[in-house]
């Protein structure tokens, strides 16, 4: 297809500028990817889904457009990545970070104050990193985790209800699913029914041991969280949010879990460290102001784990922590470039100075990138908290 414009990865290799990386403070450019599907999203927001056949016409647009790609034993919806006239598959993601599209309001936070969301996570990001995700996430907590899950009161009656919160496209669902045993019952909460769409359609089938798998979505926000809401669940799962919530929030989430006796496992928030060979004498300066970047607004970004184990563990829960890297190498070279520019956009976002130096160090990481000779390792940490059990766990 003919380029009539340059497009931002093109300019990024060429002159080594920073392309525009979306983000909560720049919502503009991105892209249409999936429309349809969004729109048809928008009108079918908490509805309940039981074993969603991912032949459902619900999802015959977004299949016509994108075809599908197995992702954890599911199939799921492949959205072309779209992000404006000659857009390439090298092109910058619109979603590696939240962002809307044009002409769409941002989805409503559903907060007693009535205030709007702010800038939606695409499909497209979190699809490129769920591979990433499922390999880094940590085994080691789920045998403590299977072994209070099967002590459960009433789970032999009606299996296991998980509720996933910031479900995006529901990765979380299709990793664990399958490392699970027994019936399981998934409540997708997420405030943007354009990924529980996503996230219903793509839902796991089966259990380890081939138990039925159901799904319902709910759209809602943590924020507004109780131990009410938590009723009769037995787990509560989460992958990359903690970092994206306030230390209010993470007490709320907190609050809500242990007191409905409901365990918790929140994985893949990040450890604000991150390493990179061959090193750059740049890399500290872009880590510190990247970090400095996801504290913007309140969110605790890079302390957000630490905050979360003492929440639980203040209310009386055991809190297992246990790395979870992201271990990049030439394999992983499209997520590696995207989050590239997404790290470096941020960073220089937060200190417009460093932006001369760092336009030379994107392009030089790049083209180490597309070469297969740039490692990249970016620390994360999964919490398992195992409240006392009470009434409100079956």
């Amino acid at each position: 297809m003919r380029k009539t414009t340059a497009t931002a990865a093109d300019t990024a290799r060429q002159t080594g500028r920073i392309p525009a990386q979306p983000g909560p403070r720049d919502t503009n450019g991105a892209g249409r990817a999936g429309a349809s599907v969004a729109e048809g999203a928008a009108a079918s927001g908490g509805v309940e889904v039981q074993g969603v056949d991912a032949s459902d016409g619900a999802i015959s647009a977004g299949a016509a457009e994108g075809g599908s790609a197995a992702a954890g034993g599911a199939v799921i919806p492949v959205v072309a990545v779209a992000t404006g006239e000659g857009a390439s598959s090298d092109d910058v993601i619109a979603g590696a970070g939240p962002v809307t599209r044009p002409g769409e309001r941002p989805t409503v936070r559903l907060r007693d104050g009535g205030e709007e969301e702010g800038p939606r996570y695409a499909p497209e990001w979190l699809q490129l990193r769920e591979p990433a995700d499922a390999s880094a996430r940590a085994l080691d907590l789920l045998d403590p985790l299977r072994i209070r899950l099967a002590n459960l009161p009433g789970r032999a009656v009606g299996g296991l209800a998980i509720h996933d919160l910031g479900c995006g496209t529901g990765s979380m669902g299709r990793w664990l699913a399958s490392h699970l045993d027994g019936a399981q019952h998934w409540v997708l909460h997420d405030r943007d029914p354009y990924l529980l769409h996503f996230a219903a359609v793509a839902s796991p089938r089966a259990a380890a041991d081939g138990s039925r798998v159901t799904v319902e979505t709910r759209r809602g926000d943590v924020a507004r969280l109780t131990p009410d809401a938590l009723r009769g669940a037995s787990l509560v799962t989460a992958s990359a949010l903690l970092d994206v919530l306030t230390r209010e929030e993470i007490d709320t989430l907190a609050a809500a879990c242990v007191g409905a006796g409901c365990p918790a496992l929140l994985t893949l928030s990040v450890a604000g460290r991150v390493d990179l060979s061959p090193g750059d004498p740049l890399d500290a300066e872009i880590a510190a102001a990247f970090n400095d970047h996801q504290r913007g607004g309140g969110l605790l970004g890079p302390d957000a784990v630490t905050a979360a184990a003492e929440a639980f563990a203040e209310r009386g829960a055991t809190v297992r922590l246990h790395p979870s890297p992201w271990r990049l190498g030439p394999d992983q070279s499209a997520l590696t470039a995207q989050w590239l520019r997404g790290w470096v956009g941020a960073a220089v976002e937060q200190r417009p100075e460093l932006a001369p130096r760092a336009e030379k160090y994107l392009a030089s990481r790049l083209a180490a990138c597309a070469a297969g000779e740039l490692r990249v390792t970016v620390h994360h940490s999964d919490l398992l908290a195992l409240p006392r059990p009470t009434g409100g766990a079956s």
